[in-house]
């Protein structure tokens, strides 16, 4: 079995559309898909009408968080009940202000000499798709200011960069907590991938166990064997499932689909802790 559980397309910062997203990972072989846009819901229809049997879809969203001290925290919300107002409601709020972001980012840029527009940051989006900085480096790149994402994210866009600003987001904890009264199951993604920033703390983590965190993405290309290490320590001795995970983006990122899998038994641990079944499959 090969379980994926954290991808995006387009309708974020990936550059597949779902339907290209549920036909890759049939065939490649995955047999458990979860679809996880940042702070949206708008690719799970798609995706579930082009599911064909043999592919197991698990529909979620990675919610933007924020530490009170500051530190970007990403938390995966899996098989959570669409209809929950609070829950729609908080992304909403976050989808929202990512454009006043994009426009305090932009206006940086401009001062310094960097003639980028909102106007051109917009052309880079589908329909419906969350709006982020993958988007800015993208126009950039559009327009012949750089060569790929990640040159600008190295040169310019990085959380350390004079460009970067923050944005609305909730605390961890209040996200668990929202994922939870949505029936859903959250696991932190990615939490000591220090190329990124900075990273949390583990007394952090032991705030967001209490909370109701369901587990850990331990296997991702960010993090290093001996960070691996430390996160299977903490979800073993908390009881949470460890994940592994892609966090495939199409061509926007080097991540290969399923690059890194999680355990059928771990899956199994994880959604067993939902309130509901609600695997989709044919």
């Amino acid at each position: 079995m090969k379980i994926d559980l954290h991808t995006h397309s387009l309708f974020s910062d990936g550059t597949d559309r779902p339907s290209e997203l549920v036909n890759k990972a049939l065939s490649q072989g995955v047999t458990t898909l979860a679809l996880t846009d940042h702070d949206t819901i708008a690719g799970w229809d798609e995706a579930r009408e082009w599911l064909r049997p043999g592919l197991d879809l698990v529909l979620g969203s990675e919610i933007s968080c924020q530490t009170e001290d500051g530190i970007s925290v990403h938390m995966l919300g899996l098989l959570f009940d669409r209809e929950n107002q609070p829950l729609q409601e908080m992304m909403a709020q976050t989808r929202d202000n990512r454009l006043g972001r994009m426009e305090r980012i932009i206006a940086r840029m401009n001062t310094a000499g960097i003639e980028i527009t909102l106007e051109e940051v917009h052309a880079q989006l589908s329909d419906g798709a969350t709006l982020g900085r993958p988007h800015l480096a993208d126009a950039l790149v559009a327009k012949g200011l750089a060569k790929s994402r990640d040159e600008v994210f190295s040169d310019w866009l990085a959380n350390s960069s004079p460009f970067y600003v923050s944005h609305y987001s909730p605390t961890p904890e209040v996200a668990i907590r929202l994922i939870k009264d949505a029936g859903g199951v959250a696991v932190i993604a990615h939490p000591l991938a220090s190329l990124r920033g900075r990273v949390v703390s583990r007394e952090s983590m032991d705030s967001y166990i209490a909370a109701g965190l369901d587990g850990i993405e331990v296997k991702h290309r960010d993090q290093t064997l001996e960070q691996q290490q430390i996160l299977f320590d903490i979800a073993a001795k908390a009881d949470l499932a460890m994940t592994g995970s892609s966090d495939y983006h199409g061509t926007g990122k080097m991540n290969e689909l399923a690059e890194f899998t999680t355990d059928p038994d771990q899956w199994e641990k994880l959604e067993s802790r939902a309130n509901a079944r609600r695997v989709i499959r044919l």
